[in-house]
Protein backbone atom coordinates (compact mmCIF):
# COMPACT_ATOMS: atom_id res chain seq x y z
CA UNK A 1 0.00 0.00 0.00
CA UNK A 2 2.85 2.08 1.01
CA UNK A 3 4.33 2.37 -2.51
CA UNK A 4 0.81 2.90 -4.02
CA UNK A 5 1.13 5.99 -2.11
CA UNK A 6 4.72 6.96 -3.09
CA UNK A 7 4.03 6.63 -6.37
CA UNK A 8 1.11 8.97 -6.52
CA UNK A 9 3.15 11.17 -4.79
CA UNK A 10 5.75 10.44 -7.09
CA UNK A 11 3.29 11.88 -10.33
CA UNK A 12 1.66 14.59 -8.52
CA UNK A 13 5.41 16.00 -7.33
CA UNK A 14 7.14 15.38 -10.95
CA UNK A 15 3.74 17.18 -13.25
CA UNK A 16 4.17 19.68 -10.22
CA UNK A 17 7.27 20.84 -11.14
CA UNK A 18 7.08 20.53 -14.73
CA UNK A 19 3.86 23.04 -14.36
CA UNK A 20 5.46 24.82 -11.81
CA UNK A 21 9.06 25.39 -14.15
CA UNK A 22 6.57 26.49 -17.08
CA UNK A 23 5.01 29.02 -14.94
CA UNK A 24 8.74 30.48 -14.14
CA UNK A 25 9.67 30.50 -17.84
CA UNK A 26 6.25 32.35 -18.55
CA UNK A 27 7.08 34.72 -15.71
CA UNK A 28 10.80 35.09 -16.55
CA UNK A 29 10.59 35.87 -19.98
CA UNK A 30 7.50 38.68 -19.42
CA UNK A 31 4.71 36.31 -20.94
CA UNK A 32 2.12 36.17 -18.79
CA UNK A 33 -0.13 33.15 -20.57
CA UNK A 34 1.69 31.64 -24.07
CA UNK A 35 0.30 29.08 -26.14
CA UNK A 36 3.16 26.89 -25.55
CA UNK A 37 3.09 27.13 -22.46
CA UNK A 38 -0.35 26.88 -22.11
CA UNK A 39 -0.27 23.43 -24.39
CA UNK A 40 2.78 22.05 -21.91
CA UNK A 41 0.59 22.55 -18.88
CA UNK A 42 -2.60 21.13 -20.36
CA UNK A 43 -0.25 17.78 -21.56
CA UNK A 44 1.31 17.82 -18.17
CA UNK A 45 -2.45 17.70 -16.46
CA UNK A 46 -3.46 15.58 -19.05
CA UNK A 47 -0.31 12.84 -17.83
CA UNK A 48 -1.14 13.12 -14.29
CA UNK A 49 -5.22 12.18 -15.17
CA UNK A 50 -4.39 9.46 -16.86
CA UNK A 51 -1.50 7.93 -14.58
CA UNK A 52 -3.49 8.37 -11.56
CA UNK A 53 -6.38 6.34 -13.55
CA UNK A 54 -3.89 3.43 -14.44
CA UNK A 55 -2.26 3.46 -10.62
CA UNK A 56 -5.85 2.72 -9.21
CA UNK A 57 -7.16 0.39 -12.31
CA UNK A 58 -7.26 -2.93 -10.44
CA UNK A 59 -8.46 -4.74 -12.48
CA UNK A 60 -5.57 -6.23 -13.70
CA UNK A 61 -3.89 -9.86 -13.52
CA UNK A 62 -0.48 -8.67 -11.80
CA UNK A 63 -0.64 -5.56 -9.87
CA UNK A 64 2.71 -5.08 -8.78
CA UNK A 65 4.10 -6.10 -12.56
CA UNK A 66 1.40 -3.24 -13.56
CA UNK A 67 2.38 -0.44 -10.96
CA UNK A 68 6.08 -0.79 -12.17
CA UNK A 69 4.56 -0.03 -15.72
CA UNK A 70 3.08 2.91 -14.21
CA UNK A 71 6.01 4.13 -13.37
CA UNK A 72 7.92 3.84 -16.50
CA UNK A 73 5.52 5.12 -18.14
CA UNK A 74 5.83 8.34 -15.67
CA UNK A 75 9.42 8.44 -16.04
CA UNK A 76 8.96 8.23 -20.20
CA UNK A 77 6.13 11.31 -20.20
CA UNK A 78 8.15 13.11 -17.77
CA UNK A 79 11.43 13.38 -19.84
CA UNK A 80 9.01 13.80 -23.22
CA UNK A 81 7.30 16.91 -20.93
CA UNK A 82 10.69 18.09 -19.64
CA UNK A 83 12.23 18.41 -23.23
CA UNK A 84 9.52 20.72 -24.48
CA UNK A 85 10.31 22.41 -21.77
CA UNK A 86 14.01 22.99 -22.43
CA UNK A 87 12.95 24.02 -25.82
CA UNK A 88 10.77 26.70 -24.88
CA UNK A 89 13.67 28.47 -23.73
Amino acid sequence: MASIQNLKKDINYVLGDIIEAVYFWEASNNKKSSKEGSALIDDAIKTFDDLIVEVNNKKVDNRSKHLKKVRVELEEKATTLVERLNKLG
